[in-house]
């Protein structure tokens, strides 16, 4: 069977990339090893979520899924604080202030991933394969074969690798993956907390990692992502709930009271990974298959959108060439490439920023942080570089 391009991975990325191809009219063909679970509105959160920028949500938009989130479980948030645990910096962004309705949503990443699913689903030009993944592919001039593990065989003029930090078109293609592990993991969890969370981000940089509280539709529940040393994360992960409410409560510095229940717990490790290169004849990475970064700012996620996008955008643009030629896919790179790696060392910049505790640093990051909060032209550049407008 012959595509316009095989996609290795629907997850979020992926999937936004299959969409929108087939809305200009290409033939997808998308490969998924497992399907999604299922969503019901009983359900309690899920713990992993993602901070959609207003980016990300045109680009759903433009890709038909959006409606399928909304009418699922989706937050906007309308404000965000951000403070040092060790001084008394602060910088509040709120839309209100910037003219905008919210500056992004909160949403758990089934949610998304079935939203793609329902959107693929109605387009009449893609064909999912899953169970499936790719096992091997060979290339020429003209095209490439994927061959499934099946042994089924699939030949496109492009095959994207959007499946995952481990991507194993990535591996086959032979492109090298440099990898940093900041002996930290990212503590997830769902909380009940005794304040609402006013539709607020709320964003607490401690020595030992930031505290994220991001709201869910229950206003007083939240979703946490706790960056901490992994030997520390380790020890919350076992502490009973009443420990561990106590240490969460006592880490946000009391924002939200007390936190009166807390789900179950879950950590995942840390590490900052970047392709040498993003495109190959024939091949090109986008996502977490390219990129990996710190969660920090919680814009994972929203880079690879922007991958998906721009990706999505060159290859429309490539009218009676071939999708899978360098010309094409070195448009794409150069596009995406360096903003990927400036939001990376971004991240690693404020992550050894706000991990210091020398005097003079903390002198510098909270005159900042209160500087910022009142200059609204840096604040309002800061805010729209966060909602991607």
């Amino acid at each position: 069977m012959h595509y316009d391009v095989v996609i290795s991975g629907a997850g979020m990325v992926g999937a936004t990339l299959a969409c929108l191809l087939a809305k200009a009219g290409k033939q997808v063909a998308v490969l998924e090893a497992c399907p999604p679970p299922m969503f019901n509105a009983e359900d309690d959160f899920e713990l992993r979520v993602s901070a959609l920028s207003r980016f990300s949500q045109r680009i759903l938009e433009k890709s038909g899924a959006w409606g399928g989130v909304i009418k699922r479980r989706a937050t906007a948030y309308e404000d965000m604080v951000v403070w040092d645990a060790t001084g008394t910096g602060e910088i509040h962004f709120s839309a209100a202030e910037l003219g905008e309705p919210e500056l992004g949503h909160i949403v758990e990443n089934k949610v998304i991933q079935l939203a793609l699913l329902e959107a693929m689903n109605k387009e009449p030009s893609i064909d999912l394969f899953c169970p499936s993944k790719i096992h091997s592919f060979e290339r020429n001039a003209a095209q490439v074969s994927v061959i499934l593990d099946d042994g089924r065989e699939l030949t496109a003029e492009l095959l994207v690798g959007a499946d995952g930090a481990r991507s194993a078109v990535r591996e086959l293609a032979g492109i090298d993956w440099q990898q940093e592990d900041y002996a930290q993991k990212g503590l997830v969890c769902v909380v009940r907390t005794q304040l609402p969370h006013q539709e607020t981000a709320w964003q607490r940089f401690m020595p030992s990692g930031p505290l994220a509280f991001l709201p869910l539709s229950d206003p007083h529940c939240s979703s946490i992502v706790w960056t901490l040393p992994a030997d520390r994360a380790d020890v919350l992960l076992s502490q009973d709930k009443t420990q561990f409410k106590m240490a969460l409560a006592d880490a946000l510095g009391f924002r939200l009271g007390e936190i009166e229940a807390a789900g179950p717990r879950g950590a995942f490790p840390l590490v900052g990974s970047h392709a040498t290169h993003y495109v190959q004849e024939g091949v090109a990475l986008i996502g977490d298959a390219a990129h990996t970064i710190h969660p920090l700012a919680g814009q994972g996620v929203n880079l690879g959108i922007k991958d998906a996008a721009e990706l999505s955008d060159q290859l429309i643009a490539a009218k009676g060439g071939n999708l899978g030629g360098m010309r094409t896919l070195r448009c794409y790179e150069r596009a995406r490439k360096g903003d990927n790696h400036l939001t990376q060392k971004s991240m690693e910049g404020f992550r050894l920023l706000f991990g210091n505790t020398s005097q003079p640093l903390r002198l510098v990051r909270n005159s900042g942080l209160s500087l910022a909060d009142n200059l609204p032209l840096i604040k309002n550049i800061l805010a729209h570089q966060a909602m991607g407008v």
